[in-house]
Order: C-alpha cells, then sequence, then structure tokens
C-alpha cells in the first residue's frame, strides 16, 4: 500500500523526512471527542494522543536509523492511524534486517524503564490526589507504549513480530522460504485477527486485518518471485557493488521506453529493440542502482600474487 500519497511532510532529522498522512489528523480528532470524559478537560487527550504520535515516531526512527548503522537506506517515514511506516531498505543479510527490524520494539522497550519509574514517583508523590489529570495522563501513556510493544512483536507479518521471525527464518532455510513461511503464518495470523474483529464489533481491528491480509499477500507473491530467481543462473565477473551478489542471467530488466524486457548485461546498458541506453543497472536483490562500469568484479589471483 502506498501510504505516502496524501501525506503531509513534517520535518526532516538526520536525513530522514517524516510524513503524517492527512487521515490521521481525522483519526486523532475522533478519538480525542470520544475520549472526552477521561479528563476533565479535553486539552488532556489532545496530549495522550500526541505523545502515541511521539512513542510511534521514535520506534520508527528506530527503525530508520538502525538501517542506515548497517549500510541500508532509509530516508522516509509516514505515520498513519494504524501506526507508522519507516520505508527502509537494508542490506539483503539476515542479520542487517533483523537489526533493522528489531531496533523499533527495543525503542519501546526501553522506553518501560522510564515510563514505569515516573509511575513509581507518580504514586509516591501522591499526584494522583495533588495532579489527578497529569497521573491518569501518565498511566495511559505507560499503558499505551506496552500495548503498542505487544501487539508490534505478534508474529504476524508484515508487524515487527513477524519480520524478526522472518530474519530469524532467514539464517536457516534462505531468504524466500523464509518469507514464503511467515507469509503463512501471516494469514493464519489474520484469520484471528478478522474474527476478533467481527466478534468485538471493532472497525481499528477490521482495518488492521485488511492491511495485515494484503501485506501478506503482496510477500507472498514476493517469496515465490524471489524463489525463482533463487535458481536462475549468475553471470560470472559482475557483483552488485552494494550487496556483492552476482546478477542473474536472463531477460529480467524491464525497458521504460518500449515495455520489452532484456538482458541489461548481455547488451552493455542498451535495449536491443528500441536502442534506449541506460546508464546505470538496479540490483534485483537489493533494489539499488548502479553504473554498470562498477559492477565489474575485481579478478582475484592465487594466493601470494
Amino acid at each position: 500500500m502506498n501510504i505516502r500519497q496524501g501525506s503531509i511532510r513534517l520535518f526532516r532529522f538526520a536525513g530522514i523526512d517524516l510524513f503524517l498522512h492527512w487521515s490521521w489528523l481525522l483519526f486523532a480528532a475522533y478519538e480525542v471527542s470520544s475520549r472526552s470524559q477521561e479528563y476533565s478537560s479535553v486539552t488532556w487527550n489532545v496530549l495522550e494522543y500526541l505523545a502515541l504520535f511521539l512513542i510511534v515516531m521514535i520506534h520508527e526512527f528506530g527503525h530508520a536509523l538502525a538501517c542506515r548503522s548497517v549500510g541500508g537506506a532509509a530516508n522516509q517515514i509516514v505515520l498513519w492511524p494504524l501506526g507508522g511506516v519507516a520505508y527502509v531498505n537494508p542490506p539483503p543479510r539476515p542479520g542487517a534486517t533483523l537489526w533493522s527490524i528489531a531496533a523499533g520494539p527495543l525503542v519501546n522497550v526501553a522506553l518501560i524503564p522510564i515510563l514505569y519509574g515516573l509511575g513509581m514517583l507518580s504514586a509516591s508523590a501522591g499526584w494522583a490526589e495533588t495532579m489527578p489529570n497529569f497521573a491518569r495522563w501518565l498511566h495511559s501513556v505507560e499503558l499505551i507504549n506496552v500495548v503498542l510493544l505487544v501487539f508490534n512483536i505478534l508474529p504476524i507479518y508484515p508487524l515487527d513480530g513477524g519480520q524478526i521471525l522472518r530474519s530469524l527464518l532467514w539464517f536457516v532455510v534462505g531468504r524466500a522460504r523464509s518469507l514464503m513461511a511467515v507469509t503463512v503464518i501471516g494469514f493464519v495470523g489474520v484469520a484471528g485477527l478478522i474474527f476478533l474483529a467481527v466478534r468485538s464489533q471493532s472497525a481499528w481491528f477490521g482495518l488492521i486485518s485488511a492491511f495485515i491480509l494484503m501485506n501478506c499477500w503482496s510477500g507472498l507473491q514476493q517469496a515465490r518471485a524471489l524463489s525463482k530467481l533463487e535458481k536462475l543462473p549468475r553471470r560470472e565477473g559482475f557483483a552488485c557493488p552494494s550487496c556483492k551478489t552476482a546478477p542473474t542471467i536472463g531477460e529480467l530488466w524491464g525497458c521504460g521506453n518500449c515495455g520489452k524486457p532484456f538482458d541489461i548485461f548481455e547488451a552493455q546498458g542498451v535495449c536491443p529493440r528500441c536502442g534506449s541506453r541506460y546508464d546505470t543497472t538496479k540490483c534485483l536483490e537489493c533494489g539499488r542502482a548502479h553504473p554498470l562500469r562498477e559492477w565489474i568484479a575485481p579478478v582475484t589471483g592465487p594466493p601470494g600474487l
């Protein structure tokens, strides 16, 4: 799902643009109005939702910054009513992917002792009697962080827990099979969420179920494509400058002019049908593009030479 459409750019931090989808504002207004009885002033409802915004934001920045720390690309985050999406592209290695995904929930884990400590301070200082609104707000923020953490680490793709499971399976069964396994588990999980949505008559669970279902289907198609890609022969003498993977042999690159597929390495960057020239070549493994001359793998001699 391309949720970047209809999003408003808020700011840039560490080279990462933060966007807010317009629907977030509608959902925020609904949540604030529906919980207006929780506090003596609606201001605290607004502060509660802003705390949710902050927690989700730093969770997504955890993903993005971790991805960058392992040499991956991450430059956009979008917040929307169902949470946040960090557009990360880690190197196609299980360890790099695992760290990029696990860093998000680890942010919530780090917040637990901080918020718990503030809660203990609130109890000992008697803020429930002297500042009841603040004490109730602090408890709500603590609960929000825990609920987000628990939900995110469910082993359902594409939630963080499902992607962490995929990264761990990647070490054992490979890239394609690990994705296939977690999407199948995701279909089972989404069936449970749909049942819960119907049972509780929750529109929010229904939206979450639809989002997960579409991503599981997309993940399944990607797993099938990766499985086919892994079986193709590789071209010797070439390697992606980013992920060091040798490119596959075959007509797998589409010409943007005539739409016909061709082997960009065999054709040396020129479409054999319409003559369009391509100065850069996209890696089918990691998705990054580099000039064709940078794909030449260095020739190594025998030891001692």
